[in-house]
């Protein structure tokens, strides 16, 4: 009995250990720098190196701007923070969350000169556990899209119920809003945007798993157990794919088709589930999140098109 006992103990120490080794990796989110005057977060990768330039002068851009700081709580008690660039007092206002480990500035300052674009007024949203916001857990879009639903409760206070919103995201920030699209949405919500998103967080973490060389039937369960341990949230409670099948909004889907991180087979899954007025835009050439930089043009007329088709704005 003693011995059946040690080797019972010692099995749940080391399920519980590699829990929370698998927590840290893929959910902690690592303490921020501050950057200084003439620094820059950009996101890493050969395939982002040639878009340097552009990204550098659309973040000297929006730092120049005339914005306004918003701060919200979430449901668990952080302080969410995000700045609104204004192109007009009674502009369709779009709220835009950035990807897994970026942050607003990083991932989204061309997102003002889109939506200024459009016509539209802007929210880039620094997520919980990045930049200006409070938080050090990361889940793939489960709080996340609940703390979508405080912006949008925000947004419809302070700007009234007709200011009609636009939630929009790339890659971690398409699954965020996807996901808030299953949700009970008010009518204001006139259109989710979503740019390079996963079908399943499930599906995208065991890709990445398997890309290590490692087995991901093996290693996901203890990512998601340590997600349930020490992040209090479950991989598993919803997902994109389910969420869009469920929405009553609009959506178009932005994909590259040279994105190797996450397929553009998983917007079309999307796609193909959702019932609302759709579209899916093929941004020919473009790897991950690079759909705007690599041609704003068409990025930029395809929203505008879809403006048109769905009649988001009732016009």
């Amino acid at each position: 009995m003693d011995i059946f006992i040690y080797v019972l103990t010692a099995i749940i120490a080391i399920v519980l250990l590699t829990s929370y080794i698998c927590f840290l990796k893929v959910f902690r989110t690592p303490k921020r720098k501050k950057l200084g005057k003439g620094e820059y977060d950009l996101p890493p990768g050969d395939i982002y190196e040639p878009f340097y330039p552009q990204m550098r002068e659309w973040i000297d851009s929006i730092r120049g701007m005339k914005r306004e700081l918003f701060e919200i709580e979430s449901f668990d008690g952080l302080k969410l923070r995000g700045y609104y660039y204004e192109y007009s007092p009674d502009s369709p206002l779009e709220l835009i969350f950035h990807g897994y480990g970026g942050n607003a500035e990083r991932d989204l300052s061309g997102g003002v000169e889109r939506c200024f674009a459009l016509g539209r007024s802007a929210v880039l949203i620094d997520q919980r556990g990045a930049g200006m916001s409070e938080g050090r857990i990361c889940s793939f879009g489960i709080n996340e899209r609940l703390d979508c639903l405080e912006w949008i409760k925000f947004a419809t206070r302070k700007f009234g119920k007709d200011r009609p919103l636009i939630i929009g995201g790339v890659s971690m920030g398409a699954a965020t809003v996807m996901m808030a699209s299953g949700e009970d949405l008010p009518k204001n919500v006139a259109c989710v945007m979503a740019d390079c998103g996963y079908s399943s967080s499930k599906k995208i973490i065991k890709k990445v798993v398997r890309e290590m060389k490692l087995p991901p039937s093996l290693v996901y369960p203890f990512i998601r157990l340590g997600g349930m341990l020490y992040g209090k949230f479950d991989i598993e409670e919803t997902d994109p794919v389910s969420a869009v099948a469920r929405s009553k909004t609009p959506i178009v889907y932005i994909h590259g088709d040279e994105d190797d991180f996450v397929p553009h087979s998983m917007s079309v899954e999307c796609f193909e589930a959702t019932r609302a007025p759709k579209k899916l835009v093929t941004i020919e050439g473009a790897g991950h999140g690079l759909g705007f930089p690599q041609n704003q043009s068409k990025y930029v007329e395809s929203l505008r098109d879809f403006e048109t088709e769905a009649n988001i704005f009732g016009k």
